[in-house]
């Protein structure tokens, strides 16, 4: 996209990008709140899964996320935007009817939950200027799924694929695919594990797929952030990273996680 007008200062820079690392360093407080509120523990949470169902969960997620970015812009056609909060209601009512049978049904729920998931990434990229019908916006969203998932304590890792620029082509997507799937399957995993709290299946499955879902809304509004301010600012997208990875080791380093 071409800059109109003159490049904003530095001041105003300064001030998005610590807008950007506030959110970035909020997304992951709110899926350990749920995974608390639901008596959940976070550290082991995989090992509570059938290593049969740990298998299943990185084939189910690369397959996923191979057909979730065309399907999620097919349903651009009939479906208009949602907003954030309406996804997040999507994907809770999904969750919860994925607990209610246990693993089985919580693990056929995880193909179209990614796939709500991409068009709410999708829709961020549409709020910030982009075309989603473009197919490196497309590709940029399955590059959210990159980001480190909640648990994860590597704020580096949040942008280890943002700025990932290559040849779009079936091969290139295919490469980035099996670099974000086991990310992605390891964050589904948690909800899963989650999932199987007695009892508390249906809740459990409502309350992690909102968490996740917000979680990857505010991703994408770090990535797609980022690029706008790239644009609006005139730089380098590789600078643009480095000044935030910058920001974010020093708010870590200031406000370190529990």
């Amino acid at each position: 996209m071409e800059l109109l007008g003159r490049p904003i200062d530095e001041p105003a820079v300064n001030a998005r990008l610590d807008a950007l690392v506030a959110r970035n360093a909020r997304a992951s407080g709110g899926v350990m709140e749920v995974l608390n509120l639901i008596g959940t523990q976070a550290e082991g949470l995989l090992d509570r899964l059938p290593a049969g169902a740990r298998t299943r969960i990185g084939a189910v997620t690369e397959r996923a996320l191979h057909h979730a970015a065309e399907a999620a812009h097919g349903t651009r056609a009939t479906v208009p935007d949602l907003p954030a909060w309406r996804a997040r209601l999507l994907t809770t009512a999904m969750g919860a009817a994925g607990g209610m049978g246990g693993l089985p049904t919580a693990l056929a729920e995880l193909p179209v939950t990614v796939t709500v998931l991409m068009r709410a990434i999708q829709d961020v990229a549409g709020d910030h200027g982009f075309d989603p019908s473009e197919p490196g916006v497309r590709f940029d969203s399955i590059t959210v799924f990159g980001s480190a998932g909640p648990l994860a304590r590597d704020d580096g890792a949040n942008l280890g694929l943002i700025g990932t620029r290559v040849t779009l082509t079936g091969a290139a997507l295919n490469a980035l695919i099996a670099r974000v799937a086991p990310r992605l399957a390891t964050v589904l995993g948690q909800k899963l594990a989650a999932q199987t709290v007695p009892v508390l299946g249906a809740a459990a499955g409502a309350a992690t797929n909102y968490a996740y879902t917000r979680y990857y809304q505010d991703m994408a509004h770090v990535h797609f952030g980022l690029r706008r301010l790239a644009i609006e600012a005139d730089r380098e997208m590789d600078e643009m990273v480095a000044a935030f990875r910058a920001r974010a080791g020093d708010n870590e380093r200031r406000h370190p996680r529990a």
